[in-house]
């Protein structure tokens, strides 16, 4: 069983919708490194909250290695961070 110490806290950064009628949010580090990303299917939206933050195993992140989109990451987690607890409703 894991604990809590082997996960790491992602920011919503990023909330878009593709062609297959799915939701992509994308959760990142503070510091705009490492990327979350998750799908949901638009009509099961309601039944799973999204919030501002998640915790996450480190294995389920990927690098950011543009620098523009890592800046863009960092600016907006830096924002959710002063803007919202982890568990608000976003």
């Amino acid at each position: 069983m894991s604990s809590e110490s082997d996960t790491v806290r992602v920011w919503l950064v990023e909330r878009g919708y593709n062609n297959r009628d799915l939701v992509i949010l994308k959760y990142a580090t503070a510091d705009g490194e490492r990327l979350f990303r998750r799908e949901l299917a638009a009509q099961a939206i309601d039944l799973d909250t999204v919030t501002a933050a998640k915790d996450v195993s480190p294995d389920n992140l990927e690098s950011v290695d543009e620098a523009e989109l890592k800046e863009r990451y960092e600016n907006e987690a830096t924002r959710m961070i002063k803007e919202h607890d982890p568990d608000d409703t976003i």
